[in-house]
């Protein structure tokens, strides 16, 4: 997939991370056929804890989480600094809807990788009920982390 960058810095803060994740999800979610997702600040708190983590060591990898009821499914991105809007940052996620078939997880994708749609997979997870996300800079990187509860990805579960 060809990446957009746009021209000058894209528009931040917070209640436009809210406003533009949230709409954006529970947009998906609703041509999946699934309720939509409530904002959980508990998540956000969560997730910019981890971004700021992610910032500080340039470390881009998905958390190390217990096992049980505390654990929390969890979707990436990083991108140049400022560079992306937030709409294209979820849309990335999003688009891996293309290859997604309603099989048993992890049979879930076109393509055979599961990989490949495991984002929009957690988008759309018919048990995950709330979301909270962040992100977080340095210099060079943004870093954005969406947290969901219950989490999706459930191996030997349908997603929808």
């Amino acid at each position: 997939m060809e990446e957009t960058l746009t021209e000058k810095p894209a528009p931040r803060g917070g209640a436009l991370l809210r406003q533009v994740m949230l709409e954006g999800h529970n947009r998906a979610r609703a041509l999946a056929g699934v309720p939509p997702l409530q904002w959980d600040e508990a998540l956000v708190a969560s997730a910019r804890a981890y971004a700021e983590e992610m910032a500080q060591t340039r470390r881009f990898a998905h958390a190390e989480q217990p096992h049980g009821p505390t654990r929390q499914g969890e979707n990436l991105w990083t991108g140049t600094r400022s560079a992306y809007r937030f709409e294209e940052m979820l849309g990335h996620w999003a688009a891996e809807g293309r290859d997604f078939v309603n099989g048993v997880t992890p049979a879930f994708s076109r393509t055979g990788k599961w990989q490949d749609v495991s984002h929009y997979t957690q988008m759309i997870w018919r048990n995950t009920t709330r979301v909270g996300c962040a992100i977080a800079s340095n210099r060079r990187d943004d870093y954005l982390v969406c947290r969901y509860s219950p989490p999706g990805n459930v191996v030997g579960e349908r997603t929808l």
